[in-house]
C-alpha cells in the first residue's frame, strides 16, 4: 500500500498521525500539492491511500478510519468524525483562510467560538481522558490534526475552552502526533500552510461566517444600531407615500395548481414520513414546518406554487409494525395516515396536497420507471446472501433480524446498523442471530436481486450535480454529504427486496420481490401529484418551466441527492430534477434524544394538550430550526422566548400600537407629520423588511425570523422615547406629535402582521383583524426587495385590540417537562400508566415484571410470561442505551446492564430455552 502526501496540507497530518498511531504499515511518498495521485480524479487529491486492490481512498477522515480498523483499533466515533467534517471544518478553512492568507489572525478566536463551545462543552460532559473513552481513538488524532496549525500558533489561544486544551495537549503529546507535525509542518507554523492555501478555493466572506458561528439563535445575534444615510430616509420616505398597491391584491387559490407561462413555477416537496410512526417535533421541523414556511412565504410573493407532501407507507418498518399491533399492513397504514394528517393540520401545515404511496398511481409510475431504466441497461443483476427463517419460511428483512454485533459486541444490533457504535452492517455478519418474529437462527441463502448501476451513471450524475449545486440554493451539508458520497466513487445499489408489503416488481423473474423502499419511496413524489391532478406531469417532466425545492433532514440527503436524481436520469423522460435541496441538521429533546417508547420528548400528536397554541409551537421550533448545526428543544429556552420575544418584545409593541389609536384616538389612525426621527425609523425598518426578504428567498428561516424581532424592538423603543401616552396631554404640537408616533407604529404592526404570515399564519390574520387591514396589504410589502408603505392612512378605522400572547408560568413549564421527560421504568409501580401513555394498565414495568417472575421457572414455555419480559427486555434495552448515550456514571450503567441480562434470562426461561447464551453474551459485552 502507498499513501500519498504532501507537506503544509493539514489533511495529510491527520493521515500521517493516524498511521503512526495505529501502527498501520505502508509506504508513504511525498508529493506536490498539484499532483494527480488518483488516475480516474480530473483534480489532485492528496492525501490518497492506494490499496493492493487497485482502488484508492482519497478522503482523509476515512483513510484515517481505515487505517485504525486495519490494525484492530474499531470504535463507534462516525458522529465525531461527521461533526470535524460538516461543522468544524467549514469554520476552520475561514480561519485559516484570514490567518494565512489575509492576515486577520485576530478574528479566528470568533469564527472557531462556536464550534470550540460545542467540543469543550462534549469533554467536559464525557468526564473521560479522549474524546470516546480513556484510550485515544481515531477521532482525538483526527481532531487534533485539524486543530493543530491554528492552535499551535502562540498567537491564536483556546482562551476560555480550558477542557479543549487540556485534551489537545495530551493528544499533542503522542509522540505519533508531535513527529507527524515535524514532518509536515517542519515548524514554520501557519506560514507553512501558504502554499496549500493558495490553491484553495475562498471560502464565504468572514462577515457572514463569523455571524452564523458566533451566533446561535436569532436574538443573540443584535446588531449595532445601522447608520442611516439622508438619502435612504427620503427614499423611505418617498416609498412610504406610495400607498397600496391595487393590483397586487391576493387572488384566491385554484385546484388544480399548474405551470403557468410567465410566471415563476415553484414545486415543494416536504420528505415523506414513515407511515408506522407519529413524527416527534425533530420531524416536523425538518421536514413538513421549514417546506409549509417557505411555501406560504412564496404564494405572497406571487409565485405559482405547488407543495405536495404524504405518508411513505410501503417496507420492512409497515410490516412490523402491522405485526405489533396485530394489524394487516393497509390497516396500519390507514390508522397512521389519519393521525398524520391531523397533526399536520393542527401544526396548519398548508399543503396543497398531501397523500400516500400505497396507491395504484405508485406502481404506475414506479413500474414505468423500472422498465425505462432495464430498457437502457442501468439495472444489473447480482446474487446476494441474506438471513432465511426456514420456519417463517421467508427471507429476513434487516429489521427482522438481531443479533450480535460483530465489531463491538452490543448484542441487540440489528439487520442494518449497530444502535451502540452506529457501524452499518450486512445481516449475515450479526453473531447469534435471531428471527424477531419466531426468536429462531435463520440459516444464509443466496438470493437474485436488481441493483441500479450507480458507477454507469456517475458522469451524467456529476454533470448534473455541478449546474444545479452551482445555480440552486443547496445547504452546505446537503453538498458535502452529497460530496462525500461521490468522493468515495458510487456503486451499484438494491433496488428489490425480498417481502410482501411494497411495489411490486414486474419482471417475471423477480415477480416475489418487491422495489426497495429507498428506489421506490422518492417516486411518491410524483404518485402523490398525480393523485392530486391527472395533468401531474407538467410539474414533473417540464424541468425548463418548473424549479424544484426538496425539504429534509440530513439524513435524507444522499437518497434525494445522488440515488433518486441517478433513477430520473436513467429514465430519460425528460424529468424535473431538483433545484434547490433544502437539509436540516438534527432537532434533539432537551439533552438527549427523543423516544417515544421511554416518554422522552414531545411528539405531534401530544403538543395540542398542553394548550400551547400551535403558533407558538411554531415560532419555537423555528427560532432553534437547526439551520447550520444540531439545535435541542428546551422548554426552559421555549418559555424565555415565549415571554420575553412573543410576549414583550412583539405582542408588546403590536399591542401598544393598537391601543394608542384606540384609547386616544377613537379608533381611527391620527393624521401623520412625518419628522427627520420618523424618516430614519421608515429606513431602518425598510432595511429588515429587505433582509427579511433576501434571507427568505435564500430558505434561510430561522436567520429570516431575526428581523422580524429586530422591527418590533426598533417600534418598542421609537414609542419608549416619543412617549405618545404623555405628548397627548399635551399642547397641538404635542398631540400631533402623539398621532404620528401613533400612526407610524399602528402600520409598523400591520407590516409585522405580513411577515409573521409564513410563521406563525393564526396570529398574523389575529393583527389584521384587530387592524381591519385591507387583504391588499398582504401582497404589496413583498413584492420585490420590500415595500414599506402607508397600509392604514390617516382616518383608518381600526378593530377591536387584545393581547395575542399569554405568559408561559415557570411551574407549567416545569410539569410539562416532568410529563415529557420520560419516567424510568423500575419507578413505575404494577398496574401504573408510564409518562407516555404508551404502556396499558394491565402490563408491568419491567422491574415489576422481574418481581412477578421467579428466580427458578419451570422448563415449560410459558407465552404469557414470555410475552411479558419480551416487553420488559425491550424496555430496559432502552434504558441502557440512553443512559449510555447520557455519558451517565459507569457503576449506574453496569447495573442497569445486569438487569436487561437478568431479564433475558428470565425471558430465555419462559421460552423453554437454556439461559446460558444470554449470560455469554453479558460476559462479551
Amino acid at each position: 500500500m502507498k499513501l500519498y502526501l504532501s507537506e503544509g496540507n493539514p489533511h495529510c497530518l491527520k493521515v500521517l498521525a493516524a498511521s503512526e498511531e495505529s501502527g498501520f504499515k505502508c509506504e508513504v511518498r511525498y508529493v506536490n500539492h498539484e499532483e494527480k495521485t488518483v488516475p480516474f480524479l480530473s483534480r489532485p487529491a492528496v492525501p490518497a491511500l492506494l490499496l493492493p486492490s487497485g482502488q484508492h481512498l482519497f478522503s482523509a477522515n476515512v483513510i484515517c478510519r481505515f487505517m485504525f480498523e486495519a490494525s484492530g483499533r474499531e470504535d463507534g466515533c462516525g458522529q465525531w468524525l461527521e461533526w470535524e467534517a460538516t461543522d468544524l471544518q467549514p469554520a476552520l478553512q475561514q480561519a485559516l483562510h484570514m490567518a494565512v492568507l489575509q492576515g486577520k489572525g485576530s478574528e479566528v478566536p470568533k469564527v472557531l467560538e462556536k464550534p470550540l463551545n460545542y467540543l469543550d462543552q462534549s469533554l467536559k460532559k464525557g468526564n473521560s481522558t479522549f474524546l470516546h473513552g480513556d484510550a485515544v481513538s481515531v477521532a482525538d488524532i483526527v481532531l487534533w490534526a485539524a486543530l493543530c496549525p491554528l492552535v499551535s500558533e502562540s498567537s491564536l489561544s483556546l482562551g476560555e475552552h480550558k477542557s479543549v486544551t487540556t485534551w489537545f495537549e495530551r493528544v499533542a503529546a503522542l509522540h505519533s502526533c508531535s513527529s507527524s507535525a515535524e514532518k509536515l509542518l517542519q515548524g514554520k507554523g501557519l506560514q507553512g500552510l501558504k502554499g496549500y492555501m493558495q490553491r484553495q478555493p475562498a471560502p464565504q466572506s468572514s462577515r457572514g461566517r463569523s455571524s452564523e458561528a458566533c451566533c446561535s439563535s436569532p436574538a443573540e445575534g443584535e446588531e449595532s444600531e445601522r447608520v442611516i444615510s439622508e438619502e435612504e430616509m427620503e427614499a423611505a420616505a418617498s416609498t412610504w407615500t406610495q400607498g397600496l398597491d391595487s393590483s397586487s391584491a391576493a387572488t384566491a387559490r385554484k385546484h388544480p395548481v399548474l405551470p403557468q407561462e410567465g410566471k415563476r413555477n415553484i414545486l415543494v416537496t416536504s420528505a415523506l414520513p414513515y407511515v408506522n410512526n407519529v413524527p416527534h417535533l425533530g420531524n416536523i421541523i425538518g421536514c413538513v414546518l421549514s417546506a409549509d414556511v417557505f411555501s406560504r412565504y412564496g404564494r405572497i410573493r406571487g409565485w405559482n406554487l405547488l407543495f405536495v407532501c404524504g405518508t411513505d407507507e410501503y417496507g420492512t418498518a409497515t410490516e412490523n409494525k402491522a405485526r405489533e399491533e396485530g394489524l394487516t399492513p393497509q390497516q396500519i397504514c390507514d390508522k397512521y395516515h389519519a393521525i398524520h394528517a391531523d397533526i399536520y393540520k393542527w401544526f396548519q401545515i398548508d399543503f396543497d396536497f398531501f397523500g400516500r404511496t400505497t396507491t395504484e398511481k405508485q406502481t404506475e409510475i414506479a413500474q414505468d420507471i423500472f422498465w425505462r431504466l432495464h430498457e437502457r441497461q442501468f439495472l444489473v443483476e447480482d446474487t446476494v446472501e441474506q438471513l432465511r427463517c426456514e420456519n417463517c419460511q421467508r427471507f429476513l428483512a434487516d429489521r427482522f433480524v438481531e443479533g450480535i454485533c460483530p465489531y463491538c459486541r452490543y448484542p441487540e444490533a440489528r439487520g442494518d446498523q449497530c444502535d451502540k457504535c452506529g457501524r452499518l452492517i450486512n445481516a449475515v455478519e450479526l453473531r447469534e442471530p435471531q428471527c424477531k418474529v419466531c426468536k429462531q437462527t435463520p440459516v444464509i441463502r443466496s438470493s437474485k436481486h436488481l441493483f441500479l448501476d450507480l458507477p454507469k451513471l456517475e458522469a451524467q450524475l456529476e454533470q448534473w450535480l455541478e449546474k444545479s449545486t452551482g445555480t440552486g440554493d443547496w445547504t452546505a451539508n446537503a453538498k458535502q454529504i452529497t460530496r462525500s458520497w461521490l468522493r468515495d466513487g458510487l456503486k451499484p445499489r438494491c433496488i428489490t427486496r425480498d417481502l410482501k408489503w411494497g411495489t411490486p416488481v414486474p419482471h417475471e423473474d423477480y415477480k416475489e420481490k418487491v422495489f426497495y423502499v429507498w428506489f421506490d419511496a422518492p417516486i411518491g413524489y410524483l404518485s402523490i401529484t398525480a393523485n392530486y391532478t391527472g395533468e401531474w406531469e407538467k410539474w414533473w417532466k417540464n424541468p425548463q418551466q418548473v424549479e424544484l425545492y426538496n425539504f429534509m433532514a440530513k439524513d435524507n440527503v444522499p437518497f434525494h441527492s445522488v440515488v433518486f436524481p441517478c433513477s430520473l436520469l436513467g429514465a430519460q423522460d425528460n424529468y424535473t430534477l431538483v433545484n434547490h435541496l433544502v437539509a436540516t441538521e438534527y432537532l434533539n429533546y432537551e439533552d438527549t434524544k427523543f423516544s417515544k417508547s421511554r416518554g422522552v420528548g414531545v411528539f405531534g400528536d401530544m403538543a395540542k394538550d398542553t394548550g400551547i397554541p400551535s403558533d407558538v409551537w411554531r415560532f419555537y421550533l423555528l427560532y432553534v430550526r437547526p439551520e447550520g448545526q444540531d439545535s435541542a428543544f428546551s422548554w426552559a429556552d421555549m418559555a424565555l422566548k415565549n415571554n420575553s420575544e412573543l410576549l414583550n418584545n412583539l405582542g408588546n409593541f403590536i399591542n401598544r400600537a393598537g391601543m394608542f389609536v384606540a384609547k386616544f384616538f377613537d379608533g381611527s389612525v391620527p393624521a401623520m407629520e412625518l419628522q427627520q426621527e420618523d424618516k430614519k425609523l421608515l429606513a431602518l425598518v425598510g432595511w429588515e423588511l429587505q433582509q427579511y426578504i433576501q434571507l427568505m428567498d435564500k430558505v434561510k428561516i430561522r436567520d429570516a425570523l431575526k428581523h422580524i424581532l429586530n422591527i418590533s424592538r426598533h417600534g418598542n423603543q421609537y414609542i419608549q422615547v416619543n412617549e405618545p401616552w404623555k405628548k397627548i396631554k399635551g399642547g397641538d404640537v404635542d398631540k400631533q406629535r402623539a398621532g404620528t408616533v401613533t400612526g407610524v407604529s399602528v402600520n409598523i404592526a400591520c407590516l409585522l402582521s405580513v411577515m409573521l404570515m409564513p410563521y406563525m399564519p393564526t396570529v398574523s390574520q389575529t393583527i389584521r383583524d384587530q387592524l381591519n387591514a385591507p387583504q391588499s396589504c398582504v401582497n404589496t410589502v413583498l413584492q420585490g426587495t420590500g415595500k414599506f408603505v402607508c397600509v392604514l392612512g390617516a382616518g383608518h378605522p381600526i378593530g377591536s385590540v387584545s393581547p395575542l400572547f399569554q405568559k408561559l408560568e415557570s411551574d407549567q413549564i416545569e410539569a410539562l417537562k416532568k410529563q415529557f421527560g420520560g419516567q424510568q421504568p423500575d419507578e413505575e409501580q404494577p398496574g401504573q400508566k408510564s409518562a407516555a401513555g404508551t404502556q396499558s394498565a394491565a402490563t408491568p414495568a419491567p422491574a415489576a415484571a422481574a418481581a412477578a417472575t421467579p428466580a427458578a421457572t419451570m422448563n415449560g414455555v410459558d407465552p404469557e410470561k414470555a410475552k411479558e419480559l419480551t416487553q420488559a427486555v425491550t424496555e430496559q434495552g432502552e434504558k441502557v442505551r440512553a443512559l449510555k448515550a447520557q455519558k451517565a456514571d459507569k457503576a449506574v450503567i453496569t447495573a442497569e446492564v445486569a438487569k436487561l441480562l437478568d431479564l433475558k434470562k428470565q425471558l430465555a426461561l419462559a421460552e423453554g430455552k437454556s439461559p446460558e447464551p444470554a449470560a455469554q453474551k453479558g460476559k462479551k459485552k
